[in-house]
């Protein structure tokens, strides 16, 4: 079957005024079209019975189709967490046609749908490549989804915006012929700002761009990190590569991952192993690499970094006092509005504009999930306040990156009439959890449940301001899709001779001060969990100095008071 598609002719999707997010060319959609249709006949061999299950996975895992406890999952590629309202309406759409209602929002900045039917994924294809979405890259042994900061182009201390380059990773990546078969998935973060907010040292291989002292754009690289069965910290491999040099690296980095990457034991698979397990050796090899690489092919040519950066241009700012009587007014005046403020308003570069976090984690919900109308809520409030863009985050949560000051009562008041204005962001019920054994094939425990009960019994809000900063992660398998190795409390559900175990570590951090959280000891049972995060958080209260977060307090305690209250026999 031919599956080319002038798609010259096909008309643009209608992006809102402004929106800041890559608009795919003609090449972009031709490829869409040609990936549909060829999935398409896929699905109907699968279901006429021509091909196994055996033999459509690793065409369905090209695609970002799982097969999960339940239904079908279709994961959606989210590039670098950035939409617009076009899109985020479409993805409501697909919840509310295809799906049970609703998304779920992942730590990789992707979306998820739980309940998907097999016979509808062409359809859902379909759907996404009229606004320029796909699902590839989502799954398998390829260079997935890459994350950066949720408030690039927003954010005060930003040196570079990273869009940039995560767009350039993206195009670089996809389809990559050397680097469709890795020896396991590969996950890449990126940053311009100097404070982490992209859990880099976690990943396979973290990016900080840099300036010199020159003002040219440089990175500094960092590989080997990464979570799950042996949790590891990447470490710094190169403090510096230039603009023009960066994808030659990156080419180098991952050409020596698959030529001595483990392809034997799926479990010592990923490159953290191999950084590990060669040390500085690894960088050498990078380093060798690179040197033989032709620099004029890998070269990263100036007017391709300009054309791509015009699709990030800052969106029409204007002029605004910067904490307008208004705003100011509705603090004083408001305090259920003030205390959402407080959580969910961070700075903005531009004068008179402010960044809001959608907390998508209500007391009692179910961490990351968003229904369609509240989709559609979020979208309707970006065309109105933040020039039709929306950002995800890597902790499961929203941003409207570009609001003013002065329309914030307003974007309040519509988060509330939508379910979405809880004020609990950095806070004790501010959870990520994977979906656990409610959905997921590989969990051995659940982690939905588990953070309901826990957001449930912190559901005081000043007792979670008296706690202050605190993240508790969930993971329902050792895969640590929750990330909890890096949570200040991090839980871990396994499966002990047939009954649910949860072990606990703290300590755990993903930003500057990244560290892997120490084991507590034995596990505690599903109905014992709540009360073991109780006794933790009120060892931290009786020990903690004045300013002191959680982290600050273990780490100049240690473990040994918080191991002491929680197995102290009565």
């Amino acid at each position: 079957m031919n599956a080319y598609v002038d798609v010259t002719a096909l008309p643009a999707p209608a992006y809102p005024p402004h929106a800041r997010t890559y608009r795919y060319d003609e090449v972009d959609r031709e490829f869409l079209q040609e990936r549909i249709a060829e999935f398409s006949g896929q699905v109907e061999r699968r279901l006429a019975g021509a091909l196994t299950e055996d033999e459509f996975k690793p065409l369905r895992l090209m695609n970002g189709l799982y097969l999960q406890l339940h239904a079908y999952m279709y994961r959606i590629a989210i590039p670098y967490g950035i939409l617009n309202a076009t899109q985020l309406r479409q993805l409501a759409m697909i919840a509310r046609r295809w799906d049970r209602g609703f998304g779920h929002f992942t730590t990789r900045q992707n979306i998820q749908f739980n309940w998907t039917r097999l016979e509808d994924v062409p359809d859902i294809m379909r759907a996404l490549a009229d606004v320029d979405m796909h699902a590839i890259q989502t799954s398998g042994n390829c260079i997935r989804n890459t994350t950066t900061d949720e408030y690039a182009g927003a954010s005060p201390d930003e040196v570079a915006d990273p869009r940039v380059y995560a767009e350039i990773i993206r195009q670089w990546s996809t389809l990559h012929p050397e680097f469709t078969w890795l020896p396991r998935k590969f996950k890449i973060a990126i940053t311009g700002a100097p404070h982490d907010r992209v859990a880099l040292q976690a990943h396979d291989v973290g990016v900080v761009v840099r300036k010199n002292a020159a003002g040219e754009t440089g990175f500094e690289v960092w590989a080997g990190g990464g979570l799950g069965r042996t949790p590891v910290l990447a470490r710094k491999i190169r403090d510096w590569v230039g603009e023009d040099e960066f994808l030659a690296y990156l080419e180098a980095v991952l050409r020596v991952y698959n030529a001595l990457g483990n392809r034997d034991n799926i479990y010592k698979a990923r490159i953290k192993i191999l950084v590990r397990d060669l040390g500085d050796e690894f960088a050498e090899r990078v380093e060798a690499e690179f040197a033989r690489l032709p620099k004029r092919k890998y070269r990263l040519d100036p007017e391709i970094v300009d054309q791509i950066a015009s699709h990030f241009a800052p969106p029409p700012f204007a002029a605004l006092p910067d904490n307008p009587q208004a705003y100011a007014q509705a603090l004083d005046g408001n305090a259920e509005f003030a205390a959402w403020a407080k959580q969910s308003v961070r700075a903005h570069k531009a004068p008179g504009y402010a960044s809001v976090t959608i907390s998508l984690k209500p007391i009692g919900g179910i961490p990351g999930d968003a229904s369609a109308e509240q989709m559609e809520a979020v979208a309707t409030l970006a065309e109105r306040h933040s020039f039709g863009e929306i950002r995800v985050t890597h902790v499961q949560n929203l941003v409207l990156p570009h609001v003013r000051q002065e329309d914030l009562l307003a974007v309040w008041d519509g988060l509330r009439a939508a379910g979405l204005a809880t004020p609990n962001i950095g806070l004790i019920s501010d959870i990520i959890a994977c979906p656990g054994m409610d959905y997921c094939a590989l969990a051995t425990a659940r982690s939905i449940p588990v953070a309901q009960m826990i957001s449930e019994r912190f559901a005081s809000l000043d007792r979670q301001l008296d706690i202050g900063e605190c993240f508790i992660n969930i993971s329902g398998c050792i895969n640590a899709c929750g990330h909890h190795h890096v949570g200040h409390i991090g839980i871990l559900g396994v499966d002990k001779r047939g009954a649910e175990s949860y072990q606990i570590t703290l300590g755990g951090s993903a930003t500057n001060d990244a560290a892997i959280g120490e084991l507590v000891g034995p596990g505690f049972a599903y109905d014992a969990v709540t009360d073991a995060v109780e006794t933790i958080l009120r060892t931290y209260v009786a020990h903690r100095a004045a300013g002191e977060r959680f982290v600050d307090t273990y780490r100049r305690i240690g473990l040994a008071p918080f191991k002491e209250a929680l197995y102290a026999v009565a």
